[in-house]
């Protein structure tokens, strides 16, 4: 059974929307994780994208019973950091277990240090996501980008 996201915050965990971000970095990082930081915060686009997501689910699969699989959110995180930052899955595997940032985008908190993923658990959920889906979530977010370019240009 997959969830979306976990909304119950345990002890020591960042919510989403406080996770602090360096924008003086000039690494995709940063720049990524504000763009999902928006998605998270955004309900009616954060409900959109898991509509999307939630179709990449196997027909089969029956959502009350078996054990949790990854919730959507990780594997949206996940998948947009090694598409974006062209890395394999041992890059991957690498940075989610020790970057502090994406460890806290990712809903850990910091008595989470020892919660790490496996190489063949990262494949398996992460390859999930298809090109196809990660175009529409693509066009959906750029859409919104276009919605607050036309509200700003207003403002001013």
């Amino acid at each position: 059974m997959r969830k979306t996201f976990e909304p119950q915050l345990t002890f020591g965990q960042t919510p989403i929307d406080q996770i602090k971000i360096d924008m003086r970095s000039r690494d995709e990082i940063p720049k990524l994780l504000l763009g999902l930081q928006y998605i998270y915060c955004n309900p009616e686009l954060r409900q959109e994208v898991f509509n999307i997501l939630n179709n990449m689910i196997p027909e089969h699969t029956n959502s009350k019973t078996g054990r949790p699989g990854m919730n959507l959110w990780k594997i949206l995180v996940m998948a947009t950091i090694r598409i974006n930052c062209n890395w394999d899955y041992d890059k991957l595997q690498e940075i989610i277990n020790n970057h502090k940032t994406i460890r806290q985008m990712l809903g850990h908190g910091m008595m989470d240090d020892d919660k790490t993923y496996p190489l063949q658990t990262l494949k398996d959920n992460v390859s999930l996501l298809t090109p196809e889906i990660l175009d529409k979530i693509n066009t959906l977010v750029n859409k919104e980008g276009h919605k607050l370019l036309v509200k700003k240009k207003i403002k001013n």
